[in-house]
């Protein structure tokens, strides 16, 4: 069992923690969200990197089992992989920030992954 999966994502009550991030992706980030959905936005990329490495480790498991896939489903799964960028940056394109709170009407409202 790995660490991320020996606590839920949720399991107890929010901390503040010290991160170290470059001046422009931290003003990126509250350009598009606002000062208030700053954590918000941070846990739910945190959220998305543990389920990435989660796949991941779950795929170098299962290619250890039953060896490599073919070039056929190494290039069908490149292309299911293709479209669904293209559907979720389409889908950010005309995607409008929501007007709640005080947040000068940019507060960020996650989506969990399924």
């Amino acid at each position: 069992m790995t660490t991320t999966e020996q606590h839920d994502r949720d399991d107890g009550p929010a901390q503040k923690v010290s991160v170290s991030m470059p001046a422009g992706r931290i003003a990126a980030v509250k350009a598009r969200v606002g000062a208030r959905g700053f954590s918000a936005y941070v846990s739910a990329a945190v959220e998305r990197q543990i389920q990435r490495d989660l796949l991941e480790e779950l795929l170098q498991a299962k290619e250890r089992e039953i060896g490599q896939p073919s070039y056929e489903v190494l290039e069908w799964a490149t292309e299911i992989f293709q479209e669904a960028e293209a559907l979720a940056a389409n889908e950010q394109a005309v995607e409008e920030p929501r007007t709640h709170g005080n947040d000068g009407g940019r507060e960020w409202h996650a989506r969990e992954a399924s």
